[in-house]
């Protein structure tokens, strides 16, 4: 069982705090807090140990948990890794590219593990369909929220749309040819409403809409592809798969054929993956635990949260 102490008792941070607190995969030391007032509230709370610094904390664990806003990341980051500790840190990776790159070839200097909290990676819709996205040509997704001021200290790219760069990146397998976009600051001081189109080497083309101020939530991705479409809702955890294949001569009287211009026809079938339940969060942190025993590459590595910043950041600069 490994140690961990988690940085930040924020929102996220608390979540954290009690799902490795209930994990059987880690022990769970303690939690640091800039914020002196905060982290003994939070301790007399909950009872969690409170550490008033930081590298005794470090000092104390295996793994170090970053749930800091991400403008503290870098430094967390590699305070940790300078002191030989695995790190889990929260998306975006860090505030700038230069600081990803950075924390990546420490990592591989002091022979550390890294994961990156894209947490729809494990979310159950997209894991009950990820294996039957294959060689997508165009993507589009909406992921839609409610106000909240939480998270407006960054570009609703990096707080919500990045999620989407993430998951595309994981299923499209090429460069990123041309991106087109842009925003709209509405009630923060960066953007609040996004859309970016981009293009990859392959011809695969992803249209990606987020916002921070709508009226309702949605979380939904949709996948285009030869003779297949493919829909996940991130938000209701449903899926939706339709097939197409060749028709038989003599179709039932239930199946559904569609015949084109040229005469041939396709049969539509639908597939209905089982959707499992679970806590998505407690599932990318215990599999962190995984990585570092078997000594095999995270879910999310610190080059795939790195390739995710460099497209929200791209797609930042082209508005």
């Amino acid at each position: 069982m490994l140690k961990v102490g988690v940085l930040g008792a924020g929102h996220l941070g608390k979540i954290h705090l009690r799902l490795l607190n209930e994990s059987e995969a880690y022990e769970l030391i303690g939690f640091y807090d800039a914020d002196a007032v905060n982290g003994e509230r939070v301790a007399k709370e909950f009872g969690y140990r409170y550490f008033d610094n930081l590298n005794t904390l470090i000092a104390s664990v295996d793994i170090v948990d970053i749930v800091t806003p991400t403008l503290s990341h870098f430094e967390c980051a590699k305070k940790a890794i300078e002191n030989k500790k695995h790190i889990f840190i929260e998306k975006p990776i860090t505030h700038t590219l230069e600081e990803a790159e950075e924390l990546i070839a420490l990592a591989r200097e002091y022979s550390v593990k890294g994961q990156v909290g894209h947490v729809e990676r494990f979310n159950p819709a997209f894991t009950a369909v990820k294996e039957n996205i294959k060689d997508p040509m165009f993507i589009e997704t909406h992921r839609l929220a409610e106000f909240n001021p939480r998270g407006t200290d960054v570009p609703v790219v990096l707080d919500l749309m990045i999620h989407d760069i993430d998951a595309i990146l994981s299923v499209v397998d090429s460069e990123v040819k041309q991106i087109n976009a842009s925003g709209v600051s509405v009630i923060s001081s960066s953007p609040d409403i996004a859309n970016a189109r981009i293009a990859f080497e392959n011809g695969c083309v992803a249209n990606l809409t987020a916002s921070r101020i709508s009226l309702k939530n949605m979380r939904k991705s949709r996948f285009f592809q030869k003779d297949a479409y493919i829909s996940v809702d991130f938000l209701e955890k449903k899926v939706e798969v339709v097939k197409m294949k060749a028709a038989p001569e003599r179709p039932g009287d239930f199946d559904m054929v569609l015949q084109n211009a040229e005469g041939v026809k396709k049969q539509i079938y639908f597939e209905n993956p089982e959707v499992h339940p679970n806590n998505a969060i407690k599932d990318e942190l215990e599999a962190f635990v995984k990585a570092i025993e078997t000594d095999t590459e995270p879910v999310v590595s610190l080059e795939q949260g790195t390739n995710a910043l460099r497209v929200a950041l791209r797609i930042i600069e082209s508005f």
